[in-house]
């Protein structure tokens, strides 16, 4: 027998077929005349939130060493659409690469942005299993911290993206699973998550197109590369493996968008099945 075939499959012009001639067309490249709108970097054990409008290109790029990024991403004019991992995870991959999806949030379910270069996209598996740029896993975060180590740290992903999201009136409510960029990960013989040291070198870079105008936010992790147990005997503090990462945006030449329409949100009605109230019709009021 073969291996068994994917639940979710693409059909000829359906929502999971992609064009990808428009996004080999779409990336940033050499002899391609795109217009850098932003540019910053984050430091180490730091995050930073920062918009992408519709029809924008925006480049996540490792700086000076390997680092492991945490990414949210949401509808920037309404947070209840946002990344849904996990529904990600069944429509593409659990690690994704060039020209895979991020998916949006019920009741919107639509890509958020499409993946148009992966510099990593060669890793393929490696001997033990791993692939980078995972949704299996998702933040650290001060709460399991203080329950395996019984220590409180505030610079987690979590944390980080915390404090990167306040200035756009989001809280830590909002925050959400992420897409683990650069991070090389999998599921062990006894189907355990585990993490491995980042194959990223510096100028690795993974690039999406915004499929909506959108608000990302991104944690510099504070294991940095992920070479160094965060728990456990052999644990210790990191830092010496911790890299910032470079974020650029970039709008289009002129003429690359022809042809392509945004993402509307899911066609289905979302009656769930319920009928409306029948009206209670009040008895008439008789004179005594």
């Amino acid at each position: 027998m073969g291996s068994p075939v994917s639940a979710y499959r693409a059909t000829k012009g359906g929502a999971l077929d992609v064009d990808r001639a428009f996004y080999q067309r779409v990336a940033v490249g050499e002899g391609v005349d795109h217009e850098l709108v932003d540019e910053f970097e984050i430091p180490i054990r730091t995050g930073r939130a920062w918009t992408v409008p519709q029809g924008h290109l925006c480049r996540i790029r490792t700086v000076d060493g390997p680092q492991v990024g945490d990414l949210n991403v949401w509808n920037a004019h309404d947070p209840r659409e946002r990344l849904w991992a996990s529904r990600t995870r069944q429509l593409q991959r659990a690690h994704v690469s060039t020209f895979d999806r991020l998916w949006s949030t019920l009741p919107f379910l639509r890509p958020l942005l499409t993946i148009t270069a992966d510099t990593l996209e060669g890793y393929g598996t490696d001997s033990d299993g791993g692939r980078v740029h995972d949704l299996l896993g998702t933040r650290c975060d001060p709460y399991v911290n203080r329950m395996l180590t019984g220590e409180d740290f505030d610079f987690h992903c979590h944390s980080n993206l915390v404090r990167a999201v306040l200035p756009y009136g989001l809280t830590e409510f909002d925050v959400h699973d992420v897409l683990n960029v650069f991070q090389c990960t999998g599921l062990n013989d006894e189907d355990r998550y585990y993490m491995k040291a980042c194959p990223a070198r510096p100028g690795d870079h993974l690039e999406f197109f915004a499929e909506i105008d959108l608000l990302c936010a991104l944690s510099t992790c504070p294991g940095g590369d992920l070479s160094v147990p965060l728990w456990g005997p052999d644990a210790r503090d990191p830092i010496d493996v911790c890299h910032p990462l470079g974020v650029e945006v970039y709008k289009p030449a002129d003429g690359l968008l022809a042809g392509w329409t945004p993402p509307v949100r899911a066609a289905y009605r979302g009656r769930h099945g319920l009928r409306p109230p029948v009206p209670q019709v009040a008895a008439p009021v008789t004179a005594p």
